[in-house]
């Protein structure tokens, strides 16, 4: 394929997916399909001569379409709300047109930089402390992962990280096996089953703590596992709350434990995947009244800031603290500049793609504003759409208007 059919490809191509999400609601949600289905529709073995495009075309609707869940269908009542929009797509493409791959400043100064700007944009949305804030001269900082699963694992290697060097420094002769051996790490039993999964991988016992009749944890309930695990040996070192949970939506009470976490030198990691897209409204931001108190807070714009996936947003009040748990330099990935940046030692793979692509022309096209009227769009249908006994999901699509993408309200039904 060269240039010239490329661009006839292209264009046809953005025409096939303009037609398939105007008319998504047509599509069956979930396909009538068995496992194994597509095996049989396709050949056993790479063909060995060129096919036409055309071919690989017609196979689509042939092939994938069958088996393909539409999560952007008005009626997908399933698991959690994704964004996309079409300012999103096209940054997606351009993404991929460029290739970089991003681990180094030298490998991609654009990519390093506009990542660290579009996450001081973000946290300036959501009017983060400026601890979390890159800047010029910030401490802190954000980073794009691929998801808030990833962003709990890295908080919870880094704080690892940090407690054994901490106690070794005082106790130079303990091993760090017999540090990580007496380990605590703590989350709502409400939390996500990623947080577990990152205690699991990070090699750490992971306690859950009980919350009360708004399925909240609260402070005294925190502070009281916590004196029995002292009192039994044990090191707490990192707590996950939730602003959001999966289950109910509901909110831990952070104003509570983040004073009791500072104290007591624990990591506080805040897990807003689902709801965090929601505080860059005013009436919605005191719902993250205590952050400042946290160590590192993460959110999904891929749930509902109309960012198409994956982007999930991580801020950290002291990037050493991160830096310092994964910072591995061979010389080939030396550079002339290589204190200007290197993400991938805020992550767990080297490479990563020019994600920060898709917030860019996400926040430009719509403005806070916009952004804020999609979001109340749809917390104007449901006022309890963030009570803590909300026991349901929101979902929508998107349509064209004024040039610009809303979200319009289409679908609704209870979660359980």
């Amino acid at each position: 394929m060269d240039a010239a059919e490329f661009r006839r490809r292209g264009k046809e191509m953005v025409d096939y997916v303009a037609d398939y999400l105007e008319n998504i609601e047509k599509r069956q949600v979930y396909p009538d399909v068995e496992p194994g289905y597509l095996r049989s529709l396709i050949p056993e073995e790479a063909p060995l001569e060129a096919e036409s495009y055309e071919d690989v075309v017609k196979d689509i609707e042939r092939v994938i379409m069958p088996g393909v869940t539409h999560w952007h269908s008005p009626y997908f009542y399933a698991y959690f709300p994704t964004a996309h929009s079409f300012p999103a797509m096209l940054a997606d493409m351009l993404c991929g047109a460029i290739g970089c791959i991003g681990f180094s400043w030298a490998a991609s100064p654009a990519c390093t930089e506009l990542e660290t700007v579009m996450l001081d944009w973000l946290g300036k949305m959501l009017k983060l402390p400026e601890d979390f804030l890159a800047g010029t001269e910030g401490s802190g900082g954000g980073v794009i992962q691929g998801t808030a699963s990833e962003a709990t694992l890295i908080a919870l290697l880094a704080a690892r990280s940090k407690i054994v060097k901490l106690i070794q420094t005082d106790h130079p002769d303990r091993s760090e096996t017999d540090i990580i051996s007496k380990l605590v790490a703590y989350s709502s039993d409400q939390a996500h089953s990623s947080v577990e999964r990152a205690g699991l991988i990070g090699g750490v016992r992971m306690k859950k703590i009980p919350t009360d009749s708004k399925f909240s944890v609260r402070g005294a309930a925190l502070q009281k596992v916590l004196e029995e695990d002292r009192a039994a040996g044990l090191i707490p070192f990192f707590f996950c709350a939730t602003l959001g949970t999966t289950p109910s939506c509901a909110f831990d009470c952070i104003t509570e434990l983040g004073p009791i976490c500072n104290a007591e030198k624990i990591w506080m990691h805040i897990d807003a995947a689902y709801a965090g897209s929601a505080f860059i409204c005013p009436e919605f931001r005191p719902l993250l009244n205590g952050i400042e108190f946290a160590d590192s807070f993460n959110f999904n714009p891929h749930k509902w800031l109309l960012v198409n996936f994956d982007c999930s947003a991580m801020w950290v009040k002291k990037r050493s603290d991160i830096i310092g748990a994964f910072k591995i330099e061979p010389l080939y990935l030396k550079h002339d500049h290589q204190e200007s940046g290197n993400q991938s030692h805020w992550q767990i793979p080297l490479g990563r793609r020019f994600r920060s692509l898709k917030m860019w022309f996400v926040f430009r096209m719509y403005g806070l504003k916009g952004l804020q009227a999609y979001i109340r769009k749809v917390t104007a249908f449901n006022p309890s759409f963030f009570s803590p006994f909300h026991l349901h999901y929101m979902f929508w699509t998107c349509t064209s208007e004024d040039s610009v993408l809303v979200g319009k309200y289409r679908a609704y039904r209870p979660y359980f």
